[in-house]
């Protein structure tokens, strides 16, 4: 069994410190410890349940669903996943428009999770729509670049690097692919792919709209 962790853009110097990236980080930590300490009431009450979004009530959750996950490694999945993408995308886009970037991509990551299963009791919770928001924009802003990655096979390990497009573009077919076959089998629970599509089709439709050219066409 392989798999492979991205670790960073080794084409990117950054002009500063992904403050905001770090933050985030911090924030989904802090929310995590939070479940650890206070258990399910806690996740029920800020996850987004669909049922209640498809009648119009708890919208917030939206938003808080996007800081709560469901176990040790789905935030340190995520966590990994986020640090390796979102420093040169905070650096191109500001760190402002980063933070409303990625705040909105994780609302519309949600949305489409809601649009796929309107009437699910089961609650949707995880940064990974937003972060997939944050893959699809490195996409479209650096095709080129090569990610430095760690391969791991069973027991063995290596460093190398692979080209975004490449990484990037497989993962999100993964999730095309598993979204297609969890609406077939009207999804239930489980990993939310409709989310993570909704959040990179956003990523890559807005990418350019809200990125000052200067800063990524190089």
């Amino acid at each position: 069994m392989a798999t492979l962790i991205p670790l960073g853009d080794i084409a990117r110097r950054r002009r500063r410190f992904a403050l905001v990236t770090l933050l985030i980080v911090l924030a989904n930590a802090y929310v995590f410890l939070r479940e650890r300490i206070e258990g399910s009431r806690f996740v029920r009450h800020w996850a987004v349940i669909p049922a209640q979004i498809d009648h119009g009530r708890h919208w917030l959750t939206l938003v808080t669903g996007t800081f709560l996950h469901g176990g040790w490694l789905h935030i340190l999945g995520n966590m990994v996943f986020l640090w390796a993408f979102g420093p040169a995308i905070e650096d191109a886009m500001g760190r402002t428009r980063y933070l409303v970037f990625y705040l909105t991509g994780g609302v519309v990551a949600m949305l489409a999770q809601v649009a796929g299963s309107p009437h699910s009791h089961v609650p949707c919770l995880g940064a990974s729509g937003a972060i997939a928001a944050v893959m699809g924009a490195f996409l479209v802003l650096y095709p080129r670049d090569r990610i430095r990655s760690l391969v791991i096979i069973f027991i063995f390990f290596r460093v190398t690097f692979v080209p975004a497009s490449l990484l990037i573009g497989f993962w999100f077919l993964f999730q095309l692919l598993n979204a297609m076959g969890s609406v077939a089998a009207v999804q239930s629970g489980g990993v939310a792919y409709l989310a993570h599509v909704g959040g990179f089709l956003f990523g890559v439709a807005m990418a350019p709209l809200w990125t000052p050219a200067r800063t990524w066409r190089d």
